[in-house]
């Protein structure tokens, strides 16, 4: 099996293109951060992936995880990954600086996660819910909390989670009942039960901090009286070191499809009176604390199919060069030919490679939104806040869905051995399809695009959108005949995308089932119009250095076939999902639970 290799060129190119590193680099909060600097981070994040996470990835899918009453045992070999990981001090690549973090953009930060979520997906998610809760205690956290516990996270030596999953409580976080009592201390002492709880128990950090949504007494139903609370697995002593065992404990792990290295725990709090938390912000401030997390935790999922895709890709072609079967066809040679030069694999390549590209550009373009937000002021940053906003249920149902297409193809071009799992290709797609479900499922991502993002500013904000990916049109017609076809399809994608978003606005504002009927095919012709459209900047921009006469050919060439590839096979989708879309609500009504029954 070949062994992973960080596309740090790719995602370099794409930083520059798309990441808007140099415009980040102008402001104050980036300004420390070069094109030069940016660049050698991300050849050392992705060499030390290469070689210390990757060696270890299918080492832990196939060993697992040891659950025992006392915790749970993570693999040694990932163990020592993790410490070189925290020794390195890679965990506060992007957080604050007064905290100890880098303070690198978050542009930045998801090309150093895809390397890391290729390398070993199951481990990666230690890391990314630790960067999830340093966010979260960035903004939320009281100075005192920030010194106990965030300086902690942001150096690795502790983990972090997030609590939000009940038995009875799922994507209807409202429905959670764990409580918390407040004590004359001013802690609360924490009972319950948290389900689903990824990296909730282990033994690679001394300790782990849990952010646990709870109810106080009184509370009001719903996610109005939920709170958040830091419960962690050791208690602090005011000296810094750790005290006695929290009453918090894993009564299981789940046995899953995929990530098997990641321990997916169930969390029973209070079991001998009550586990002691600490209030994070006020009460009934928990879920707006928790989306802080919440939002670039989404962003994160949607880098996994972005990861899992690429390694994935890498070892598909590997394996096409070397699997020899069937004449190559117009060939004088009567001897087997690796499959590679057969029509349907490389038709299955590009096809790997372009949505590869395009999920890049996706994830590395809304978190370049999202950095602009806060680096700028005024309507600057209200603009690209709005399109931050907008585009992050894109980022995570699209490049998931995504992401186990390319995963699932992956096996197809190593045919029956691909469903063998000595081959290994088959964990990318067993790790890859966890992504589409948590964190919001792909569905509840689609009604958060129609019936949260397209409204805001009354239909301003997408139209706003919609206008940025149009004055491509201008360059695209200046750049030749090369970029015809990108040029005319992207066109008619934009237009379906049109009149399937005044469908949705519409037929939404007298009943929102009918908008929430077409939320999924919708979101999917907004990702595949917002890759084809990102696609084709890449192209421009590989087509302008040719053009000067700088740079790689091979590669600059390769970029605008990759976007014409993708205009070609991907874009002339987006017309066919306009019927799905505008079918609305009536026929999946039409029949009754019974009648959906099977004969």
């Amino acid at each position: 099996m070949t062994d992973y290799r960080a596309p740090v060129r790719d995602a370099l190119f794409t930083l520059r293109q798309v990441g808007m590193l140099d415009e980040l680099t102008k402001t104050a909060r980036f300004a420390h951060v070069d094109s030069e600097t940016a660049a050698s981070v991300l050849e050392e994040y992705g060499r030390f992936m290469q070689e210390v996470f990757g060696p270890t990835n299918a080492i832990g899918d196939r060993t697992g995880l040891q659950w025992s009453p006392e915790g749970v045992h993570v693999p040694d070999e990932l163990t020592r990954a993790y410490q070189k990981f925290v020794e390195a001090g890679w965990q506060g690549l992007n957080a604050e600086e007064a905290y100890g973090g880098a303070g690198f953009p978050e542009a930045v930060f998801v090309l150093g996660a895809e390397f890391m979520i290729a390398a070993n997906g199951a481990l990666s998610m230690c890391p990314g819910l630790t960067t999830g809760a340093i966010e979260c205690l960035q903004e939320w956290g009281s100075e005192e909390q920030k010194e106990v516990y965030l300086r902690k996270l942001v150096t690795g030596e502790w983990t972090g989670t997030m609590n939000l999953t009940e038995p009875q409580a799922g994507s209807d976080v409202g429905l959670a009942t764990t409580k918390a009592v407040p004590q004359d201390d001013g802690t609360y002492l924490i009972t319950g039960t948290k389900i689903y709880i990824s990296f909730g128990e282990h033994d690679m950090a001394e300790n782990i901090v849990h952010l646990v949504l709870a109810r106080t007494p009184d509370a009001p139903p719903g996610t109005k009286g939920i709170s958040l609370f830091i419960v962690p697995k050791f208690l602090v002593n005011t000296d810094g070191s750790l005290g006695e065992r929290n009453d918090v404990r894993c009564v299981s792990i789940e046995h899953k499809m995929g990530i098997h290295a990641s321990p997916t725990c169930v969390l029973s709090y209070g079991d001998d009176g009550g586990a002691v938390g600490f209030l994070v912000g006020e009460e009934g401030q928990g879920m707006r604390a928790m989306f802080t997390m919440m939002n670039s935790a989404r962003i994160a999922v949607g880098v996994q199919g972005v990861g899992l895709s690429e390694v994935a890709y890498q070892q598909a072609w590997q394996y096409a060069q070397d699997r020899r079967q069937g004449r190559e066809i117009g060939a004088a040679s009567k001897d087997p030919a690796p499959i590679i030069v057969h029509p349907d694999v490389r038709r299955m390549l590009l096809s790997m490679r372009s949505h590869i590209e395009a999920m890049r550009a996706l994830a590395v373009y809304n978190a370049a939104a999202l950095d602009l937000s806060r680096a700028l002021d005024g309507d600057d940053a209200e603009r690209w806040r709005e399109f931050a906003e907008l585009l992050t249920p894109v980022t995570k149902a699209w490049c998931t869905d995504v992401g186990c297409e390319v995963t699932s193809t992956a096996i197809q071009i190593y045919g029956g051995m691909g469903y063998i799992e000595e081959s290994g290709v088959a964990q990318y797609f067993r790790d890859a399809r966890i992504a589409p479900i948590y964190e919001g499922t792909n569905g509840i991502q689609a009604m958060d695009l129609v019936g949260r993002k397209l409204p805001m500013r009354m239909g301003g904000v997408v139209n706003d959108f919609i206008a940025e990916i149009r004055r491509t049109d201008d360059r695209l017609e200046a750049a030749g005949e090369d970029f015809a076809v990108i040029r005319a399809n992207l066109t008619g994608a934009v237009d379906a995308l049109v009149e399937a978003t005044e469908w949705i606005m519409t037929n939404g504002l007298a009943d929102p089932k009918q908008a929430l009927a077409g939320a999924t095919p919708y979101l999917t012709m907004f990702g595949q119009v917002t890759g084809g459209w990102l696609l084709a900047r890449l192209a421009l921009a590989a087509h302008e250095e040719l053009e000067a006469g700088s740079g790689d050919t091979e590669f600059l060439a390769a970029k605008v076939v990759t976007a014409r590839f993708y205009a070609e096979h991907h874009l002339p989708r987006v017309a066919g999902l306009l019927g799905s879309v505008r079918a609305g609500a009536d026929d999946l009504y039409a029949v009754d639970v019974a009648g959906l029954a099977s004969s």
